[in-house]
């Protein structure tokens, strides 16, 4: 294949291997990643662990066929309590952090370990596939066991039956703000448990050139992801299929938290309220949501 530039960020991008069959999915994270930082002051460590959340989670969903929405999240006894991000079946993507500041070791420090024991501990990551009230609601849970999130996830796989997978990940901050790519391969596993010499060598060079690809070349904005993945698998043939763009989108609204306010005891919202306001902040996007004395009672009413 010769690699076709198709400019972009914020996407995913589908590919084969075209001599062992193989299917992947490359993503690029730009300026869609700032935008999902920029919605609450993270300091440093915080938002490195979220946007590796965000990127893991665009390319575990790109690996599925649902919809509703997928997220992923990982709870930890650590001075980060929780990272979520979750997408829909149609692109959109939001992600949102809890941590104890006090408990960062130099918060605003460059040089501030970001790894998963420094920030979240021990605990446990979670795969969650929510497609409507009407369908079974698919969950896998796996220790939190790496440096990094994507190490983590990694484990997962080794230890799953049904989902043989690769993958590699990384982010970073610079002067063109936050950037992440992320490559994953998969391939489906055989009912008989009979695999081919030839089938498993493919699947081991694969694994190989994938663990080859750098922090830089993951997401260097310079280099697009046609060309990383004709770099890494030209070889053996790689075929790109149309990209799959991504956006932010938060699904939170007035009448959603009006909701909520109706189904919480009236003394519980009354000690929530300044000068008889209840003001409600979305954990995701931050937007805030303001009811006074006259709406709550109305709220109270309905």
């Amino acid at each position: 294949m010769v690699p076709v530039t198709t400019g972009g960020d914020d996407l995913i991008l589908p590919f084969q291997i075209e001599a062992s069959g193989l299917r992947g999915r490359l993503v690029r994270f730009g300026p869609l990643l700032d935008d999902i930082l920029a919605r609450h002051a993270y300091p440093e460590p915080v938002a490195h662990l979220l946007a590796e959340t965000v990127v893991l989670t665009a390319l575990l969903a790109s690996a599925l066929k649902y919809e509703g929405v997928f997220t992923l999240q990982a709870k930890g006894d650590g001075p980060v309590r929780l990272v979520v991000a979750d997408v829909t079946a149609d692109g959109a993507i939001r992600a949102n952090a809890m941590f104890d500041k006090a408990r960062l070791v130099d918060p605003d420090s460059p040089g501030t370990a970001t790894t998963v024991p420094a920030l979240l501990g021990k605990g446990h990551l979670a795969f969650t596939v929510d497609q409507g009230q009407d369908t079974e609601r698919y969950q896998g849970i796996v220790d939190l066991s790496g440096e990094t999130l994507w190490e983590c996830v990694q484990h997962y796989f080794r230890q799953s039956e049904q989902l043989q997978a690769g993958l590699r990940s990384a982010v970073r901050h610079g002067e063109t703000g936050w950037r992440g790519g992320g490559i994953m391969l998969q391939r489906l596993p055989d009912p008989d448990k009979q695999v081919p010499t030839d089938r498993e060598d493919d699947w081991r060079r694969a694994m190989v050139l994938l663990g080859s690809a750098t922090d830089d070349e993951l997401t260097q904005p310079a280099l697009s992801g046609e060309a990383l993945l004709f770099r890494l698998y030209n070889e053996d043939g790689v075929r790109v299929f149309p990209p799959q763009p991504m956006r932010f989108s938060c699904r939170c609204s007035r009448e959603r938290v009006a909701s909520m306010l109706k189904s919480m005891p009236k003394a519980e919202i009354e000690s929530l309220a300044v000068d008889g306001r209840v003001e409600v902040a979305c954990e995701f996007c931050n937007s805030r949501y303001d009811f006074d004395r006259d709406q709550l009672a109305a709220l109270y009413n309905a």
